[in-house]
């Protein structure tokens, strides 16, 4: 069982910027892959950007590729997402989600495992 807290979000104007972040434990392994997922009123979750540990491979969604930039910190087994040049469209619930096991990210998050409660992030216009 893996432990999710997420911090950060808030409401900001088009063009500001925020940092998400997750910290998730125990992780029983190295080897994992952390993330973050967001969903709008009326729209399905996606994955919006996630990071590998096995290769520090990751992955953006094509809206915020940029825009977004994550981070890990492995001893802390946390991971920031920065999120900067924010639209109203950026605005939903952002779960942070995070499986285990090696992966190498190529066109995609991988699904996560465990999630956390979610943050709310608005944007306006």
């Amino acid at each position: 069982q893996l432990y999710i807290v997420e911090s950060g979000g808030g409401s900001v104007q088009a063009g500001g910027s925020l940092t998400l972040s997750c910290t998730a434990s125990p992780f029983s392994t190295n080897y994992y892959v952390i993330g973050w997922f967001r969903q709008a009123p009326g729209k399905p979750r996606e994955g919006v950007s996630c990071i590998s540990s096995t290769d520090g491979s990751t992955y953006y969604a094509h809206s915020v590729k940029g825009r977004f930039t994550i981070s890990r910190d492995n001893p802390e087994n946390t991971a920031s997402l920065q999120m900067s040049d924010l639209k109203p469209e950026d605005t939903g619930v952002y779960y942070c989600a995070a499986r285990e096991g090696r992966y190498h990210l190529v066109g995609g998050c991988i699904n996560g495992v465990y999630w956390g409660q979610g943050t709310q992030v608005n944007v306006s216009s």
